[in-house]
């Protein structure tokens, strides 16, 4: 068994895939002398070089288009944003030219990018620089959007992405940074597009991803105490999303309770609440609800930030809701 936090998980993956690819390069703001804005790739530019760990000047169009080319000349580059907030800055090279290229060359060229970056509140950096804007990539036919909240997942995502020959975002939520776990996975990569199922229970199905898995964890257990057992489901992959084994899941509890710290209008729980009712009414004994982000810019204030995110109080009393 080998335990590490989510920076090292993270790291290794890179460090791997750098030693054994000769085609992989990172680049991003502040990953070379800095050793990165979250300290992920400390130590890779004195064992790689320049060539291989590249600074970028602080303009994410212009290093997420550099990637975008590299990846159509042969390369496979690993480009890192600060937050996802500046991330869209880049929104034009991503949309409009990594999410088309296939379609446009009618499959004669690929973009296997893989792009990387902080996501989500909970550190007090206020409206600029902690939201979770995941939902706007997993909107995108053309690209792949994960969510590694896992240590295991953070260390196996990355290979299984750089072997996509599409481009895959990866969304790392800042506070998972330090966290421990096990970073073994058998059988090698992640298998993409895949949901886990982090908690079995038999009364109600809690479906959500990334930094928000610890506190439906959370929310489980103390529910656990009342004599209510919930089942955690992790969706990995926000797209394609795994919905096969949501509805699974729902089969066995008939409710469901979906948590995401985005906003709650046009989110991505939006769209798995309408899949769940599309494909599986006939399985629930009450209506899903949902537990999201406040519509507001994130506050800076630390009792503002708790307020506006998801907590295991409030995931508990919504799925007490549901069992009313």
């Amino acid at each position: 068994m080998t335990t590490m936090t989510y920076r090292e998980a993270v790291r290794e993956a890179i460090r791997e895939a750098l030693a054994s690819d000769k085609r992989v390069f990172l680049m991003g703001e502040d990953v070379g002398r800095y050793g990165g804005a979250f300290a992920v790739s400390h130590g890779l530019l004195e064992e790689f070089g320049p060539e291989r760990v590249r600074d970028a000047p602080l303009s994410e169009s212009a290093f997420v288009g550099a990637g975008i080319g590299a990846a159509l000349a042969g390369m496979r580059p690993i480009v890192e944003v600060m937050t996802i907030n500046f991330s869209l800055l880049a929104l034009d090279q991503i949309v409009n030219n990594a999410a088309t290229i296939r379609y446009m060359s009618g499959g004669q060229f690929g973009v296997p990018l893989v792009v990387r970056m902080a996501t989500g509140g909970g550190r007090q950096l206020a409206a600029q620089h902690a939201h979770s804007l995941e939902a706007w990539y997993a909107h995108v036919p053309g690209i792949k959007a994960l969510a590694p909240a896992t240590v295991a997942d953070a260390r196996w995502m990355l290979p299984a992405a750089l072997a996509d020959p599409d481009p895959v975002f990866l969304f790392e939520h800042a506070t998972l940074y330090p966290l421990e776990g096990e970073a073994d996975e058998p059988g090698g990569p992640a298998e993409l597009g895949r949901a886990a199922v982090r908690r079995q229970g038999s009364d109600v199905t809690l479906v959500t991803y990334g930094g928000a898995l610890g506190k439906c964890l959370d929310a489980a257990a103390r529910l656990a105490e009342e004599g209510v057992e919930a089942e955690v489901v992790d969706l990995r992959s926000l797209r394609p999303l795994d919905l096969d084994t949501v509805l699974a899941s729902v089969a066995r509890t008939h409710r469901a309770v979906l948590v995401d710290e985005g906003w709650r209008t046009v989110g991505l729980v939006a769209e798995v609440s309408a899949r769940i009712m599309e494909e599986g009414f006939d399985l629930l004994d009450w209506p899903v609800r949902r537990v999201c982000g406040a519509e507001a810019p994130m506050p800076y204030a630390k009792h503002l930030e708790e307020a506006a995110l998801p907590s295991p109080d409030s995931i508990v009393a919504a799925v007490r809701e549901t069992l009313a």
